[in-house]
């Protein structure tokens, strides 16, 4: 597919030499999509851990595909504090495990599928942030540290806007 080096401001597509070309911006659309469609398909294990029901499974992937972005946005300047998360949900994956294994023998109910996930991860996050509640955000807004390329002055000043 076509495309352009440059950012086009919010534009995914341009008309270059009258053809439509792509701008940097699709690209990253796309990448962010597909890593988005990656981990609704990852979860369906964890989805099937719970129900059998096609639809609940279907239409809690739909869900989960649209409301990614928005829940680490929301938990972007939190997410330094969730020391204990990976414990806590690799406590969720071992009992998914456990469950998928003992599907012919035994059948978890529902309930205590959603307790035991509910809490591994409640007691993970509050732990976590009774451990780090005097722990201050790094600072998203502190200048980049400098590019090797910035120590050359013979850039192009066009280019670096120097």
């Amino acid at each position: 597919m076509p495309s352009t080096d440059e950012y086009h401001g919010q534009k995914f597509w341009v008309k270059k030499a009258g053809k439509w070309v792509a701008t940097p911006l699709f690209t990253v659309l796309i990448l962010v999509e597909t890593t988005d469609i990656i981990f609704a398909v990852d979860s369906i294990p964890a989805i099937f851990a719970v129900t059998q029901d096609p639809f609940l499974v279907f239409t809690s992937n739909a869900f989960a595909i649209l409301g990614l972005r928005a829940m680490y946005f929301l938990l972007a300047d939190l997410i330094h504090r969730f020391i204990y998360l990976k414990a806590g949900l690799a406590a969720i994956l071992v009992f998914v495990g456990i469950k998928m294994l003992l599907l012919d023998v035994y059948k978890v109910p529902i309930w205590l599928s959603l307790t035991v996930i509910a809490a591994s991860i409640t007691v993970a996050v509050l732990a976590s942030l009774r451990v780090t509640r005097d722990v201050k955000a790094p600072s998203s807004l502190a200048a980049p540290a400098s590019h090797p390329a910035d120590a050359d002055e013979s850039n192009d000043s066009e280019v670096t806007g120097r």
